[in-house]
């Protein structure tokens, strides 16, 4: 049982990471703030209740705050940390405000000129990050892509020159849809790590090429089940030089135009260094 005479917690917005699946995963310090808080401010009432009762800690003071509600909830959180009072704020899992609602209620916290407190703890994201074997020294945590796959592909191929592992949240029911994109945009060959259900029973956290991922996910329906991380490994940093197609279509406008428009077209068009391709223009030039 939790010690259910708590010490007095000082009127803050303490913003508390709870588990991903497994309810072991509380922090001590977790613990302590929602047993000591005088409202626990929960996304969904319901599952913070098991969680907190899971710990022999009294689910008497739960208010709702969700993303439909968060702007409405934020006014009537502050009156009570303005009157005094000690708010616990959990999202159903992981950590609130990141891909999860938080962050407006962070927001208008702040701009009242009140404290916000992290107590920090399980995310998805970090967790699966660091079981995933893929050594770049930087990550890109974009969360949720469009749900859409032509929105999707978009974004992708925002993404696609990055040279950091990007990481992103998949539901189950569009998973496999999200691979197809991942592989068309990014290309086949980049490595993929599907983390599925991580700190639950089944988890999985299994790495393939791109291009052999869709066949793993088809080959047991069971793997398409329970909330993803995908990580995929970052663009590879390109050879110095300007590449066979930019060397291409610096050589067609050079053909029909003056040099100083050709290389400035050329830049629009490739995106490459104005000095690089000004540089090859000249030597192509001069090779004629």
């Amino acid at each position: 049982m939790h010690n259910q005479h708590p010490q007095k917690l000082e009127a803050a917005l303490y913003v508390v990471a709870t588990p991903i699946g497994n309810l072991r995963d509380i922090t001590l310090r977790a613990l302590e703030v929602l047993a000591g808080a005088d409202v626990v401010a929960a996304e969904d009432t319901r599952n913070t209740a098991h969680l907190l009762t899971h710990h022999g800690i009294s689910a008497q003071r739960l208010i709702a705050v969700h993303q439909h509600n968060e702007r409405g909830a934020a006014d009537k959180l502050i009156a009570l940390l303005q009157a005094g009072q000690s708010v616990a704020f959990v999202s159903d899992a992981g950590t609130p405000a990141v891909s999860d609602p938080g962050a407006l209620l962070v927001q208008a916290v702040l701009a009242a000129g009140l404290r916000v407190v992290p107590i920090p703890g399980p995310s998805a994201a970090i967790a699966a990050l660091s079981a995933a074997g893929l050594a770049a020294p930087h990550f890109l945590f974009y969360g949720f892509l469009p749900n859409k796959s032509a929105a999707r592909r978009s974004v992708l191929q925002d993404l696609s020159s990055y040279p950091y592992t990007l990481v992103f949240y998949e539901a189950p029911h569009r998973i496999v849809e999200c691979v197809d994109d991942l592989c068309a945009v990014l290309g086949g060959t980049r490595r993929i790590v599907l983390a599925r259900e991580i700190t639950k029973l089944f988890e999985t956290i299994h790495s393939c090429a791109l291009q052999d991922a869709a066949v793993w996910l088809q080959s047991d329906s069971n793997q398409q089940r329970g909330e993803f991380v995908v990580l995929v490994s970052g663009a590879e940093p390109q050879a110095e030089g300007l590449g066979a197609e930019t060397e291409r279509i610096l050589a067609l406008l050079l053909a029909e135009l003056p040099l100083k428009q050709a290389v400035q077209l050329a830049v629009q068009i490739t995106g490459a260094n104005r000095n690089e391709l000004y540089q090859r223009a000249l030597a192509v030039k001069a090779e004629d």
